[in-house]
């Protein structure tokens, strides 16, 4: 199994992963073959990339740090709080205590995967998917920190409802393809009040897992917002979060804007512990992160290209991968394998997902 994008997809490729719409609906099930109807209509919901089985990467299994139900209910809840929000400003907090229990549950029984984010979304879902993913990434280094289940189950209650303020900002500022203006990023910049004020009205939602939906977007350096927090004055979960947010950002397709390597959002969060993140939560975060997740096509400085098949945990850049084509672009024999930590001349210049 591999993901590629949707464009590197031709007919009768066959599909090795169930593609889901927001609400929980099959839309193609894993086994069947593509055609270029069916590419051309993933194409207009948004869809970007896919898993597929072929001969090369017919003995990849990939293996996600939460299961495909869990991840497929999570993210129905989170459509359907959006839409209950717009109505009552309301939320099912029993539900969404369920979904992180079921997250956390899955989380604890995989304690040496490393995350790699498998979910198919189409641009259009990106809210919903995003706070899902930011609620696994922020569970995971929460479970590195050694919290108890009770802190767990907060956490992941902040992380799940980070971005419900985003739903009484008009769709067409959320999703706008150019810059901001000054207005509309100081209207945006509220969705973090919004969802303070929405999660405190309900009676069964913590007031911490409130603060993280009012804090996630605070910097270590003070520069953040609404309240410029800095330091230690902002709580840890929402340090936690605000990481798990940018990462998930950096790394997914928006309405607005491609996604980046993953690499480049490593050396981002690198580069800006101490000021943006807290120095002491990004190393723990990146211990359990596939930079280069299993199934990636990968291009190597002696411009090889292969697949990854397995990641080290504690070098996550220098994963183990298998060639498929020579430097020269010849195919190469399917069982050559080359592990990045004993090749220290070698490593991978681009990710070609």
């Amino acid at each position: 199994m591999r993901k590629i994008l949707l464009e590197h997809a031709k007919e009768g490729d066959m599909i090795a992963r169930n593609i889901y719409s927001s609400n929980g609906n099959i839309l193609l099930s894993a086994g069947m073959k593509l055609t270029n109807k069916y590419i051309e209509r993933l194409q207009e919901l948004g869809i970007c990339d896919i898993y597929i089985d072929d001969e090369m990467s017919k003995d990849i299994i990939i293996e996600d740090v939460i299961g495909e139900e869990t991840r497929i209910r999570a993210r129905k809840y989170m459509a359907e709080t959006m839409e209950m929000i717009k109505l009552s400003r309301t939320v099912d907090a029993y539900e969404a205590m369920k979904v992180v229990d079921s997250i956390m549950d899955d989380i604890l029984s995989n304690p040496d995967v490393m995350v790699n984010l498998t979910d198919i979304r189409s641009v259009n879902d990106y809210t919903f998917a995003h706070s899902v993913n930011v609620c696994v990434l922020s569970l995971v280094l929460g479970t590195s920190l050694g919290y108890n289940q009770l802190r767990l189950r907060e956490l992941g209650m902040g992380a799940l409802l980070h971005d419900i303020g985003k739903n009484m900002i008009p769709n067409d500022i959320i999703n706008k393809q150019g810059p901001l203006t000054p207005e509309e990023y100081e209207l945006v910049k509220k969705h973090t009040t919004y969802g303070f004020e929405i999660l405190k009205e309900n009676n069964n939602i913590s007031s911490l897992a409130a603060y993280v939906a009012l804090a996630h977007h605070e910097r270590y350096d003070g520069t953040g917002y609404p309240l410029g927090k800095k330091g230690e004055e902002i709580h840890e979960f929402a340090r936690i979060v605000s990481i798990a947010d940018v990462f998930d950002a950096i790394t997914s397709n928006r309405p607005y804007k491609k996604r980046d390597n993953p690499n480049n959002a490593v050396e981002y969060l690198i580069s800006m512990g101490g000021h943006q993140f807290d120095a002491k939560l990004v190393p723990k975060f990146l211990e359990r992160v596939a930079i280069y997740p299993v199934g990636t096509t990968v291009k190597l400085s002696d411009s090889s290209v292969g697949l990854v098949v397995s990641v080290n945990r504690y070098m996550p850049t220098r994963p183990v991968v298998k060639l498929l084509y020579d430097c020269n672009g010849d195919r190469v024999d399917m069982g050559k394998v080359v592990d990045l930590m004993k090749e220290p001349t070698l490593f991978i210049i681009e990710d070609m997902e």
